[in-house]
């Protein structure tokens, strides 16, 4: 039987909608995510793609054990970690400072967390900024920390959610080569990235979704051809074609009723946690 290192079983996330005034609740809920199934066997790395509000960013949340999910179950097998810019990192403190309360909050002992300064400092680069608060940063700088952080904590499942995206490519690169260190030692890896050319190169499945909902799930090029040509017939709208698409994804993603006193509870829930 195969062992999975992450399974979704019919996962929902759902959030309040807040009024035009940024106030009062519209009192609708919105699908984030809907019904969301599928299996990632240990040490498969999979590119996560979707255009922009699709999801993406909740799922990488989700995997990573920040945000819980609202309908469903999801199965985590391992020691997972989320790599993106800003995320875990508190600005007012150092970078050292954070390496430090990263490393206390995992209940590591001193001589661990030393090391895992040595490794940080080692492969982030960042000279002395290290000992300067990460406000300072630039948000090339914050990736490169939160990136180097994870990675030396050495987790069984990596979660990287446009973590490439900033920064230097001398950087980037650097990081892609570890990573197919990481891939070769058979850890679990999700990648969410909108550079097409490093999921096709680096990834094993890609996972497609589209307005909160699995579009393809399957072997790489496959995927990122029917996804390439989805975001082609994309670019080809004009601005009143496009607003229309994205009018009717938004619509089926609003949850208007429900059975079984669903949205009351729903309701009373949100209204209760703010």
């Amino acid at each position: 039987m195969e062992e999975y290192a992450i399974e979704f079983k019919s996962v929902s996330k759902i959030y309040k909608l807040i009024g035009k005034d940024k106030k009062k609740s519209e009192n609708k809920m919105f699908y984030a995510l809907k019904n969301i199934s599928f299996q990632i066997p240990k040490g498969e790395v999979v590119g996560i793609l979707g255009t922009n509000g699709s999801g993406k960013s909740t799922m990488a949340t989700i995997l990573a054990g920040i945000s819980e999910i609202d309908e469903g179950e999801m199965v985590v097998n391992g020691e997972q970690a989320l790599i993106a810019i800003n995320t875990g990192l508190n600005n007012q403190l150092t970078g050292l400072e954070n390496i430090e309360l990263k490393g206390a909050l995992l209940g590591l002992k001193p001589h661990r967390i030393s090391e895992i300064i040595n490794g940080v400092a080692d492969f982030a680069e960042l000279g002395e900024f290290l000992y300067q608060p990460v406000k300072k940063y630039s948000s090339g700088m914050k990736s490169r920390l939160g990136f180097s952080i994870n990675l030396c904590l050495d987790p069984d499942i990596l979660i990287i959610d446009e973590a490439l995206s900033v920064g230097d490519k001398g950087f980037a690169n650097k990081c892609l080569k570890r990573m197919n260190e990481l891939k070769k030692d058979g850890k679990t890896i999700v990648f969410i990235s909108h550079a097409l050319p490093q999921v096709r190169e680096f990834c094993d499945t890609a996972l497609w979704i589209e307005a909160g909902l699995v579009r393809e799930y399957g072997e790489v090029n496959i995927v990122s051809d029917h996804y390439s040509e989805y975001v082609d017939r994309l670019n080809k709208m004009t601005p009143e074609e496009k607003k229309k698409e994205n009018e009717e994804k938004f619509q089926k993603r609003v949850i208007t009723d429900a059975k079984d006193g669903f949205w009351d509870k729903l309701l009373m829930f949100f209204q209760k946690n703010g």
